[in-house]
């Protein structure tokens, strides 16, 4: 994965109507251009066109920027421990944003650029620059990160699993937590 973050100076000026009310915008053309994209990835190349997860924050939660600016990040996959240049992919994404928010590169303050490299740096859970924890095939989206009826309790009292590694898995934007608080409010209320 490559994720960029920017510091904007106005709101996303997407074309399509209803994406400044969506908290996840995926963005990449038509489903055959989706598909391309990915099946790149999957085949151990970079597309030029990536299909891009991007979201804005600040349109819902003003505290995550100064008054009258926003925040906004972004991600694509890339070939599992890509090494190409991130700087290069980030062009690609902040291309395809722009592609479906005319605009978008004008109300560019600053970006920050972080690759496969430096997400596993900051993370060692992101093995590659994979958010997901690895393969999310069918066994891999029941069984983890254990085969049990409520995957996200620890045998520690009080203490639950909410990241990408739990069931629905990575790209469902906060349904782990989601589920893990439910699991441990059935818990605590007995």
């Amino acid at each position: 994965m490559v994720k960029v973050d920017w510091a904007l100076d106005g709101p996303i000026p997407c074309k399509a109507s209803g994406c400044d009310e969506a908290g996840t915008v995926h963005v990449g053309g038509t489903l055959d251009e989706v598909a391309a994209a990915e099946a790149a990835v999957a085949n151990g190349t970079h597309p030029e066109r990536p299909f891009v997860l991007l979201a804005q924050p600040s349109r819902f939660d003003p505290t995550r920027a100064p008054e009258g600016r926003h925040t906004a990040w972004a991600y694509c996959h890339v070939p599992h421990g890509s090494t190409l240049d991130p700087a290069l992919t980030a062009g690609r994404i902040q291309a395809q944003v722009e592609r479906f928010a005319p605009g978008f590169g004008d109300r560019v303050l600053a970006r920050a650029v972080r690759g496969p490299a430096e997400l596993e740096r900051d993370n060692a859970n992101y093995v590659g620059g994979d958010i997901n924890g690895g393969l999310q095939d069918l066994r891999q989206l029941i069984t983890r990160p254990v085969a049990r009826l409520t995957p996200w309790a620890t045998p520690l009292d009080g203490v639950y699993l909410c990241s990408s590694s739990t069931p629905p898995g990575g790209g469902v934007h906060g349904m782990c937590g989601h589920l893990a608080a439910r699991a441990a409010l059935r818990r605590s209320l007995g």
